[in-house]
């Protein structure tokens, strides 16, 4: 009764050659889960004590792309070992192929988006460096795409050349009709490379100035203070002159201040050493001079130059805010007065002379009127 069975026929395959395609099918997958759970796992736990996290995304990437590849192969090789038609063969054979290189481009994609990653975040500031590799990551990714639907035509048949050919030929009437895209596309390059600027770099542009908050591969986004979002072209950006305060480790601070003519000499010889007193109190500040620089149109100029060793805004401000009062306070309690734009006058009195010139005038007219009466 068992070979009978076994014996019969459905579509061109007995029983039995159903039941060898169906165990192959059942093992193959069987094997693969036993390689998932034993083997790959162990290959984890090791990648996990490794200081880089590269072995850690490529085991992840063999899981999420490679096993799947691995079952629909073995159930692909297992419906062909059944007596099929040709076209439903090819049918099989070109479906196989598909899915495998569509798999295989997204391995390859991911292992090099990977690599990407992991060379970026080597470097200094590499978490927010990785914010930025987007536009590359999609060029990156078509690039592959290309060339994987190149190999696969070829695979199944097509004729690539002629693809190849027409792609190229366009390729240059895109590139003509898209200059302009094509030069922000390779400016983002330079950004990038040369990294003017960071995402979170507070830069100034022109008289534009805000934080970094995206580069894109035609354009880069800028939050100003004002809160909008500025959108400048990246051929404009990398044309322009830069400003990149993040980078600056110290703020050199410069600022004047000006006393009136009435003070006294002794007090001018004192300013200094009273400006050097008060900016040298202040924390994180390294004092560098003060002088009596010039006289000015309506006062007497000291210079004070020091550097706040840090390079945040806000912080300096304080600083010079508490600068102030102190100068302020100090000048105060000395008598000595801050100046301000002043202007003297000085008026000549000349009623008396016109008044002359008036009597004289007078007279003249009477004896003229008193010689037409004659």
């Amino acid at each position: 009764m068992l070979d009978k069975y076994l014996t019969q026929e459905f579509w061109n395959n007995t029983t039995k050659d159903y039941l060898i395609a169906i165990g192959f099918i059942v093992i193959g997958i069987l094997i693969v889960r036993v390689f998932k759970k034993t083997l790959l796992t162990k290959i984890k736990k090791l990648t996990k004590r490794t200081d880089t996290h590269f072995d850690d995304y490529l085991v992840e990437a063999i899981e999420k792309f490679v096993i799947p590849a691995l079952y629909i192969s073995i159930v692909f090789f297992g419906i062909k070992t059944l007596t099929i038609s040709d076209n439903f063969r090819n049918i099989i054979s070109n479906t196989h192929t598909v899915v495998l290189a569509y798999f295989i481009i997204r391995l390859i994609s991911q292992v090099l988006i990977l690599l990407l990653k992991t060379w970026v975040k080597e470097q200094e500031n590499g978490e927010e460096k990785v914010k930025q590799i987007g536009g590359i990551i999609l060029i990156i990714n078509m690039l592959i795409w290309g060339i994987g639907f190149l190999f696969l035509f070829d695979n199944l048949g097509y004729d690539v050349t002629a693809i190849v050919t027409g792609m190229g030929i366009g390729g240059i009437a895109v590139a003509l009709a898209a200059q302009n895209i094509l030069g922000d596309l390779f400016n983002y390059f330079v950004i990038f490379f040369d990294r003017p600027i960071e995402i979170g770099d507070f830069i100034v542009i022109d008289d534009k100035n805000g934080v970094v908050e995206k580069i894109g591969i035609k354009t880069t986004r800028i939050k100003t203070l004002s809160g909008e979002q500025l959108v400048v072209a990246n051929s404009d950006l990398t044309s322009s002159r830069i400003h990149n305060y993040k980078k600056m480790q110290r703020r050199r601070i410069l600022f004047a201040v000006g006393v009136s003519y009435e003070t006294s000499t002794e007090d001018l010889k004192r300013i200094p050493q009273i400006l050097k007193e008060i900016v040298s109190q202040q924390k994180p500040v390294t004092f560098d001079r003060a002088h009596f620089k010039e006289f000015g149109d309506s006062s007497l100029n000291f210079e004070v130059v020091y550097y706040v060793e840090d390079a945040a805004y806000n912080v300096y401000m304080d600083i010079q805010q508490q600068v102030n009062f102190e100068i302020f306070d100090k000048f105060q309690s000395m008598g000595i007065s801050i100046a301000f734009p002043t202007r003297t006058l000085y008026l000549r009195n000349e009623n008396k002379q016109k008044l002359k010139i008036e009597t004289l005038s007078n007279t003249t007219t009477e004896n003229n009127n008193s010689e037409l009466d004659n």
